[in-house]
């Protein structure tokens, strides 16, 4: 398909680029699916167990975002460099995205605040760049001295990291380090909204994904065939796959929460429908067209024009009818991104 079709207009001043307070206070755009939204139905996030079925399965997804962002310099040379970890390769080797990259060579040792130094190792196809840090003290060690929280580009680019984004980019799941990126879906939930969600009888279930950088990437390509999607590590253990599995049998729905758990479930099911335990790395594109074999429903934040994210959410829920939707949510001002309004997608 013609990548140019998930295209639209966005004015500037709908990015948000704080979340509300208190999280659970977003507003949410419930599209189809529920009794009292057969189209659009504007609803807040506090909405949810009204919105689903005892019965029902939220997923989340419990990966830990880290300070995967560093800045420093190339040893012997004034040039600076700036480094966004991407995707865990070993203990002590990450891929990275390089600022100023044409300035690094292979073999050349990069120094960071803190004393913490690199050396670049693999130059990939994508421009990416391997990275060996040296020393002895763990990565993540390292990465707390030296490190700062990598908020999307779309944000980053109007201001500066601070002490807030530690715990507004990080959501209440979060417990398995390795992410560069936020699961932005989860970063609404609150205590209470889940004591909510409990009193309703629907059901939750954890499984983890290490979102990389590769998923604010552009899409260069004209048509998504010739689009190479990033890979990211992801884990469901039996114990979910078996309870998620018996919630279907039952006649519960399974909803994602956010784009990294439906694409993780999504990896692990089988044309059967029934979801396996998987442990590998993941590079499924979900485009219209693509059948769904396990997840029946979606919450998610509005999503970047042309993004993979953008296809993903028009495969589930048609794209005519999603270009409708956030054409709606510009009308009636929603707040788009990480840190903006959720969606309630039900196909």
């Amino acid at each position: 398909m013609r990548v140019d079709l998930f295209d639209f207009d966005l004015p500037q001043e709908r990015i948000a680029l704080r979340p509300v307070r208190p999280r659970d206070a977003a507003r949410m755009l419930a599209v189809g699916g529920t009794q009292d939204a057969p189209e659009f139905a504007d609803k807040g996030v506090l909405d949810l167990p009204n919105l689903l079925s005892p019965g029902d399965v939220l997923v989340f997804n419990d990966t830990r975002v880290i300070p995967a962002q560093l800045e420093g310099r190339r040893a012997g040379g004034e040039a600076k460099i700036g480094a966004t970890l991407h995707k865990r390769i070993d203990l002590r080797r990450w891929q990275a995205f390089i600022r100023n990259a044409k300035r690094v060579k292979i073999g050349d040792q990069l120094v960071f605040g803190g004393g913490v130094t690199a050396i670049a190792e693999i130059r990939h196809a994508d421009g990416s760049i391997t990275l060996y840090f040296e020393g002895e003290e763990p990565v993540e060690v390292l990465l707390d001295r030296a490190g700062t929280m990598p908020l999307p580009p779309y944000i980053a680019q109007k201001r500066e990291v601070d002490a807030r984004d530690l715990e507004d980019y990080q959501t209440m799941f979060a417990a398995q380090d390795g992410a560069v990126a936020a699961p932005t879906a989860s970063l609404h939930f609150t205590s209470r909204l889940i004591a909510a969600l409990d009193a309703r009888g629907v059901k939750r279930e954890m499984l983890t994904l290490h979102v990389g950088a590769g998923t604010f990437l552009p899409v260069k390509a004209d048509d998504t065939d010739d689009h190479a999607m990033h890979s990211e590590f992801g884990r469901i253990t039996a114990g979910a796959a078996a309870r998620l599995n018996a919630a279907r049998a039952a006649g519960g729905r399974i909803i994602a929460v956010g784009t990294t758990s439906l694409r993780l479930i999504e990896s692990a099911a089988g044309e059967d429908g029934v979801i396996r335990e998987f442990a590998d790395d993941t590079d499924i594109f979900i485009t219209p067209g693509y059948k769904f074999r396990a997840v029946q429903g979606l919450m998610t934040n509005f999503h970047l024009p042309k993004s993979t994210l953008m296809m993903l959410v028009s495969a589930l829920m048609g794209r005519e009818r999603m270009m409708a939707a956030y054409a709606h949510a510009i009308a009636e001002e929603y707040r788009f991104y990480s840190y903006g309004d959720s969606s309630l997608l039900i196909p």
